[in-house]
């Protein structure tokens, strides 16, 4: 098993200690945190161990999990991978764009391995559903969320809609030749709520809402395709798939006609609804037990350091739109 370790127990990071402690599928050795305190709290709750400096810690892991504050994952990173390690990032895999591709360079030239946190890619409603989504037409995302001071450090771009526009990349072939977005600080001096359109090469078309000033929690993303409709709710892990019914050609001509007597729903539509609540996986330790595969057979991540940053790219040019409003 490889050893592994986290830098950042946070509100966050905590989770990644925890389940890696907890699991089965590497050999954690502990953490390092800047806060002496919140180091030993951790320490105390899952029994793991509290390294004095991050130094002591590299040298001790085969693979590093990043858990710190944006600002700070490339330093971090860069370290861990100039000593040789593999390195896990939470999402956004860095501040600015040239800070990503010079950790994708950097680790490329050392045959080192960087998997970026965008946690959606291991949701399991869209792990279900991902070879049916081909070639989407257009699709329209909102995560929205009530104000919380963590995260309102950035903009509501890189902070939320950065999810959805990592998914977004991951289903839509082509590049994205056009963005327009408009957004506005409510709550502090940064985007506080924010909508972008992208338009592809490919044709599809993404509409894209995210917002941190909401009375409720909601993070929904629909895919509409030749044939085919998905509506994902991530917040209760449910999707309903929709596509035509076998017998869809059957009863077209009387519809073309405007002829609807006697035409059932069941006659046009295929509806599949999947509640996916069951599963005992969680995201996160499916994402962190695909990171520990890929780092041991060598096989590309999910989310390797070119997807981050591409992602990172698209939510920046969203950012410098709306800033220029």
């Amino acid at each position: 098993m490889i050893k592994v370790g986290v830098i950042g127990v946070g509100q966050f990071g905590q989770n990644h200690a925890r389940i890696l402690k907890n699991g089965n599928f590497c050999d954690y050795q502990g953490h390092f945190d800047i806060d002496p305190k919140r180091s030993l709290d951790i320490t105390n709750q899952i029994g793991s161990t509290g390294f004095p400096d991050y130094s002591s810690l590299l040298h001790a892991v085969d693979a590093m999990v990043i858990v710190v504050t944006t600002i700070s994952h490339y330093e971090v990173a860069e370290k861990a991978l100039q000593a040789g390690k593999h390195v896990f990032i939470e999402k956004p895999v860095t501040a600015e764009l040239w800070q990503g591709e010079k950790l994708v360079e950097l680790a490329a030239r050392k045959n080192l391995q960087i998997q970026v946190g965008h946690i959606e890619r291991f949701n399991p409603i869209v792990m279900e559903f991902a070879d049916k989504i081909s070639n989407p037409l257009f699709i329209e995302c909102h995560r929205i969320a009530p104000f919380t001071p963590r995260g309102s450090d950035v903009p509501v771009v890189i902070e939320l809609m950065i999810h959805d526009l990592d998914l977004i990349l991951a289903f839509v072939k082509g590049d994205v030749i056009d963005i327009r977005a408009s957004g506005a600080g409510i709550m502090t001096r940064s985007i506080d709520i924010a909508n972008a359109r992208l338009e592809f090469d490919s044709g599809c078309v993404a509409n894209v809402t995210a917002s941190r000033i909401s009375q409720k929690r909601s993070r929904k993303l629909r895919f509409f395709q030749k044939d085919a409709y998905f509506s994902m709710d991530f917040q209760n892990k449910k999707v309903i798939y929709i596509k035509k019914s076998p017998g869809f050609y059957k009863v077209l001509p009387k519809i073309l006609k405007g002829d609807y007597d006697g035409i059932k729903q069941s006659d046009v539509a295929d509806i599949t609804e999947v509640d996916a609540s069951h599963y005992k996986k969680d995201a996160l330790t499916v994402e962190l037990e695909s990171f520990v595969n890929a780092v041991e057979t060598g096989i590309k991540p999910v989310v390797d350091g070119i997807a981050g940053t591409r992602a990172l790219k698209i939510a920046l040019r969203i950012v410098e739109k709306i800033m220029k409003k």
